[in-house]
């Protein structure tokens, strides 16, 4: 099935300076998820975090590990098989609590893991051993081979008394040699079919004994494969004490420093604090400079439509022009037909008056 992610979390990574082994150095620019996973395959719980494609984080979770809280949102945990310390740095108390206690829970898992797999390979050591000594012992004992005195001794007498029998009571009817001779000689046929069955018996244990003898054998190939595969689990675990050695030398040397670490830990607090600050601040100016981008939105598109109007009463002013100066033309026009009309009116004016002035001078005259 693989690995599979159990509890994920959002904070800072750090990873304290391989050199000074004192400040801490941060491996993310800002905030990535970490998680835990649980490998079915092997049975084993890591912390895994990526930035990225990159693995700042890539922790197996051992019994012996401790997760400490160095701060309210400050935490940190020792890895010997990475030689190095991570620390993490989250957003609120709850959420670092929540990770130290999925760490607990996930340390407690480990320790059982590893527990149930020491005692399955015990159990699996114990009945191979048991059963191969066995099959050892058993046929290589005397008593397997030649049997015991007590069961060989029922055997002759079984066999032999009732062939001696025979000849006993055979002597009072026979003195001769003759007789004797075939008395012996039938205790020696029934001598001899003992001995063959008992040939018979042996052979059947000898090829009991070889395939038992091919069987411990194997087995002998066997224990010595376990043998070296335990010699390297021991020489693994050695080296894994030296390793712990040194991790505890170090561990001396980080407690030391655990004061300035707190100390630069609230240093930060108090710098992430006026970030933050910083950060409503901008959200701030951020939601008034939106206002004046609606704002300006608006008063745009006002002014396209005060720009569209005007450029309707231009047109209608446009027109209005033309036919002012089509008016204008008009009255000049009228104008002029006006004033030839009175000079005309006038002439026909003057005419009659020089004709009302002769009628009259013809009057006096007459």
């Amino acid at each position: 099935m693989g690995e599979q992610p159990i509890f994920s979390t959002r904070a800072h990574v750090f990873q304290i300076d391989p050199n000074t082994k004192k400040n801490w150095v941060p491996t993310s620019k800002h905030a990535v998820t970490v998680s835990y996973f649980y490998d079915s395959t092997r049975n084993v719980y890591r912390i895994i975090s990526l930035d990225g494609s990159k693995a700042i984080i890539n922790s197996t979770i051992t019994p012996n590990m401790t997760f400490t809280k160095t701060s309210q949102k400050f935490g940190q945990w020792a890895d010997s098989r990475a030689n190095t310390v991570y620390g993490l740095g989250f957003s609120s108390e709850h959420h670092l609590s929540k990770f130290a206690e999925k760490f607990q829970e996930f340390k407690e898992a480990a320790r059982l893991a590893k527990e149930k797999s020491q005692e399955k390979m015990e159990l699996t050591s114990t009945p191979s051993q048991e059963s191969a000594g066995g099959d050892l012992q058993s046929p290589l004992t005397p008593e397997s081979i030649n049997g015991t005195d007590d069961e060989r001794t029922p055997d002759v007498t079984q066999n032999s008394e009732p062939r001696a029998e025979p000849a006993q009571n055979a002597l009072p009817f026979s003195h001769s040699a003759g007789d004797r001779t075939q008395g012996l000689s039938h205790a020696s046929s029934a001598i001899s079919k003992h001995w063959e069955a008992e040939l018979a018996t042996l052979k059947g244990n000898n090829a009991k004994l070889t395939a038992a003898l091919l069987e411990s054998t194997a087995n002998v190939k066997q224990w010595k494969q376990q043998l070296a595969a335990y010699q390297e689990e021991a020489e693994r675990l050695h080296k894994r004490v030296t390793e712990l050695e040194c991790v505890s030398s170090q561990a001396n040397a980080v407690h030391s420093h655990k004061t300035e670490l707190s100390q630069t830990v609230q240093e930060l607090e108090e710098t992430l604090k006026v970030k933050e600050e910083e950060i409503e601040r901008l959200k701030q100016e951020i939601d008034n400079a939106r206002e004046l981008q609606e704002q300006r939105d608006s008063l745009t598109q006002k002014l396209q439509e005060v720009e569209i109007r005007n450029k309707d009463l231009e047109g209608q002013l446009s027109e209005l022009e033309q036919r002012l100066e089509k008016s204008q033309s008009e009255q000049d026009a009228f104008r002029s037909n006006l004033k030839t009309l009175l000079e005309i009116l006038d002439g026909k004016i003057f005419e009659l008056t020089e004709l009302r002035d002769n009628l009259a001078k013809l009057l006096e005259c007459s």
